[in-house]
């Protein structure tokens, strides 16, 4: 095993003195190719090239001297420092932090951003990344190969965001480019690379900032729903307060996931799985509907993005959802939900019969089902009387054996 292992970052600034110190004594140093051209890696060192970073961790394992590693901004975040530091390497090591990518960017970008969400991109997680950019107004994401500026905004289709693209950062090709997100795939971008994703509201005001990095979860008013009044006119048939909790309850929206709400009507249901960090995208035939949404989205500061026309045809052209809320339709848009292999579909049905059919739909699909009979009563506490009553059958599909997105 190494005596030794330090890990450095490096954010183009010259090495600190103790980044020298450890360069000197080192005699394995692994790095990508411009950190292996650094003048201060000693000539008769062993030289890694980094790729694969726990086939380095083996070899950095076998080794018998000192060893260093080189790793582009802060190798503590989202960096190197956690694949080193895993139980089956056995390495013990320093860390000589630099700049993080994520704080150099938004440096040239003069922004602050205690208030963005940060993600990583990669061919496995680009879809939760563009899912988190769709729901937060400020997101830095950091790129990889094939996951990068143009694959983000061909995802966005329909979704309006300022792209801040900072390549190369730190070293004499650094270049900050701003485009739409329309725009990027029109591009070749150079690797690696920082994409800030601005789209609406950005900020915390001139209160003096927030308390927590990233989305604020005590953002707007407490509770998972929200009373009717709080969406500017009556709710329909299938928006009770209760049957929201339930449903939200049920399908869990969180951030990464991308949301389907089909028959949105007043915009209840999407805004309270926005408000939860999820992606929404708000379906109904009807404009009203649609406006209404959107007013009750602004009301509230979350983002959706609102759809008109008619399901199932409608839903075709959607991208790949996480979790269903079927609020108007049936069966027959129901089995066109279930045809696409959510990992979670809820929808309600006014008696049971329609439930039974349902959930016979729901089962030949290979969905696990509950259904709930939920009754309540609303009683007006200055009398003590009843006011109003509802009644609806609860259906949950869940696919079995299926991991939940990364």
């Amino acid at each position: 095993m190494a005596d030794r292992v330090t890990v450095i970052g490096w954010d183009g600034s010259p090495p600190t003195a103790a980044a020298r110190a450890a360069l000197g004594a080192a005699t394995l140093v692994a790095g990508a190719a411009h950190h292996l051209a650094l003048p201060e890696i000693p000539p008769g060192a062993e030289r890694i090239r980094l790729g694969s970073v726990d086939l380095a961790a083996r070899r950095i394992a076998g080794h018998r001297g000192t060893a260093v590693v080189l790793a582009d901004g802060d190798p503590g975040f989202f960096g190197v420092v956690r694949n080193l530091r895993a139980p089956e390497f056995g390495l013990e090591v320093e860390v000589v932090p630099a700049v993080s990518s994520v704080a150099a960017a938004f440096a040239r970008a003069g922004m602050p951003w205690d208030d963005a969400q940060v993600v990583v991109a990669h061919r496995r997680t680009l879809r939760r990344a563009v899912n988190v950019c769709r729901a937060h107004a400020k997101v830095a994401v950091l790129t990889s190969p094939g996951a990068g500026p143009a694959e983000l905004g061909l995802l966005l289709e329909g979704v309006h965001r300022t792209f801040v693209i900072c390549e190369e950062l730190g070293t004499e090709r650094e270049r900050v480019v701003v485009v739409t997100s329309d725009k990027a795939a029109d591009h070749t971008w150079r690797d690696p690379n920082v994409v800030i994703v601005i789209g609406g509201p950005v900020g915390r005001g001139g209160d003096g900032g927030g308390w927590i990095a990233g989305r604020d979860p005590a953002a707007g008013p407490r509770g998972w729903t929200l009373p009717a009044e709080a969406y500017d006119g009556p709710l329909g048939e299938g928006e009770t307060q209760l049957l929201r909790a339930a449903q939200l309850a049920r399908l869990g929206p969180r951030v990464g996931d991308l949301v389907w709400d089909i028959g949105c009507g007043s915009g209840a249901f999407a805004v309270e799985a926005a408000r939860a960090g999820a992606a929404v995208l708000a379906v109904d035939h009807d404009l009203r509907a649609c406006a209404r949404t959107d007013a009750a989205a602004r009301r509230h500061g979350v983002q959706l993005q609102i759809v008109h026309g008619t399901a199932p045809h409608v839903l075709e052209r959607l991208p790949e959802p996480d979790v269903v809320r079927v609020g108007f339709g049936g069966v027959a848009v129901v089995t066109a939900v279930a045809d696409r292999r959510p990992q979670r579909i809820v929808t309600h049905a006014a008696n049971r019969d329609a439930a039974e059919v349902i959930g016979r739909d729901l089962t030949e699909h290979g969905y696990r089902v509950e259904c709930a009979l939920l009754q309540s009563v609303d009683l007006d506490t200055r009398v003590w009387t009843e006011r109003e009553r509802s009644v609806a059958f609860l259906l949950t599909g869940e696919l079995p054996q299926r991991e939940a997105p990364r």
